[in-house]
C-alpha cells in the first residue's frame, strides 16, 4: 500500500511541470553560455531611492554630489571593519584597504575582489576624471585616481555619505 502511495505522489508530482518547460534530453551535450553578473542588482526609480536615502545620501548616489572635503564621518575613522554601499548594502572596502591620503575624503588603494565597483569616465567639471560607481545599485562613490601612494598606485576616493561601515567583532 505504501508503494503505491509513493508512486502516485511522485507520478502526481511530475506531471504538474509547467507547460513552457521542455523535457531535457539526457543524452544531449551541456552547452555552458557565459552572461553578465546579474545576480543582486538593484534598480530603483527616482522616486523609489528619494523614499529609501536621505535628501544627502540622494544628493551624492543619485546625483553625483560630494561631501565637503574633511568633513565625513569615516575621514578620520581608523577603526576595523568593512565599508558597504549606504544604498545598497555591496560590499566595497576593507578598513585595511584604508589609507589617510589627507584630500578630505576617505581612501583606499583597492575595492574587494568581485567587480563591486564599476568605473566611467567623467568630464564634468571640466576636468577628465574616473567616477567609480557602486555596480550593484549604480550610485556614485566617488573618483579613481592613479596617485595612490601604496604599491597599488591607486587612490579610490569616497564621499563617506556613499559609505557604512560594519565594525569587526572583537
Amino acid at each position: 500500500m505504501y508503494q503505491y502511495t509513493l508512486i502516485i505522489l511522485l507520478a502526481s508530482v511530475l506531471a504538474c511541470k509547467p507547460p513552457d518547460q521542455k523535457q531535457v534530453d539526457s543524452a544531449a551535450p551541456i552547452v555552458h553560455v557565459a552572461l553578465p553578473d546579474t545576480i543582486g542588482k538593484i534598480e530603483r526609480t527616482d522616486a523609489e531611492w528619494k523614499t529609501i536615502l536621505t535628501g544627502e545620501q540622494y544628493h551624492v548616489l543619485r546625483e553625483k554630489g560630494t561631501d565637503a572635503p574633511f568633513s565625513g564621518k569615516f575621514t578620520y575613522t581608523k577603526d576595523k571593519g568593512t565599508y558597504t554601499c549606504a544604498a545598497c548594502g555591496n560590499l566595497l572596502f576593507t578598513s585595511d584597504m584604508k589609507f589617510d591620503s589627507e584630500c578630505g575624503w576617505p581612501s583606499f588603494d583597492k575595492e574587494l575582489a568581485g567587480d563591486r565597483i564599476k568605473t566611467v569616465e567623467d568630464t564634468s567639471h571640466g576636468m577628465v576624471r574616473t567616477e567609480i560607481l557602486c555596480a550593484r545599485c549604480g550610485s556614485h562613490l566617488g573618483h579613481l585616481f592613479d596617485d595612490g601612494p601604496t604599491l597599488t598606485g591607486k587612490r579610490y576616493c569616497v564621499n563617506s555619505t556613499s559609505l557604512d561601515f560594519t565594525k569587526d567583532k572583537k
